[in-house]
């Protein structure tokens, strides 16, 4: 896959917003400030309107943050909401799919994916694992957030819905079962290393590349 970059596209009106981002990344910060290296590259997968991005280079300054997804029109709001940032650990926007074979990046220090597997088919989550798998030296962190079933805790009514409405929208779509992704983590060879609650029945898994 071709490296793509968005340096001289976008602008203002290209800018996508989310609620959702502004609500949760904060708490989301505070789990990555616990669970990323002090220094290194971070990509982030998937990364949506590129509020989040903005956000985490700002507060981590020490870190460098690739953000990237497939789509072109968030590419370009990701590249608008760049133009905000005075720093230079902020790295103009790559195009990446999870499910594709071919990543434009080489290696990582860790990988951040928030709010992707439930709204991809499964094949989006078997690829983010081979990326990881690919990219990530021993030790290194897979971060994951969103919505998930598990078997021990009872999921929210407000869940249960989501789930509903996402696989009318795709069949392919839905929230996903912990112990599945820790079977897919085990065969990347990945170990879930930490589960944190957040709000709004949200959860981030932690998983690390074993030795």
């Amino acid at each position: 896959m071709q490296r793509t970059t968005m340096d001289d596209l976008g602008g203002q009106d290209a800018k996508r917003f989310s609620p959702a981002a502004e609500r949760n990344r904060d708490a989301i910060a505070d789990v990555l400030a616990a669970e990323l290296p002090d220094t290194g590259l971070i990509l982030e997968v998937a990364s949506g309107t590129g509020e989040h991005a903005l956000h985490f280079a700002k507060r981590f300054s020490e870190l460098t943050w690739q953000p990237s997804d497939p789509d072109a029109g968030a590419l370009l709001s990701i590249a608008a909401w760049r133009e905000e940032h005075a720093g230079s650990n902020l790295l103009s926007p790559v195009n990446l799919d999870a499910s594709g074979a071919d990543w434009p990046i080489q290696s990582a220090d860790a990988i951040v994916c928030i709010n992707m597997v439930h709204i991809s088919p499964w094949e989006a989550s078997e690829g983010l694992f081979a990326g990881a798998e690919r990219l990530l030296h021993e030790g290194a962190p897979l971060v994951l957030y969103g919505p998930y079933i598990e078997r021990a805790v009872e999921t929210a009514p407000s869940n249960l819905q989501f789930d509903e409405s996402l696989k009318s929208r795709d069949a392919r779509w839905g929230l996903r079962k912990v112990e599945d992704m820790d079977a897919l983590a085990k065969s990347h060879g990945f170990v879930r290393s930490a589960r944190h609650a957040m709000p709004a029945n949200n959860i981030v898994l932690v998983y690390r590349k074993a030795s």
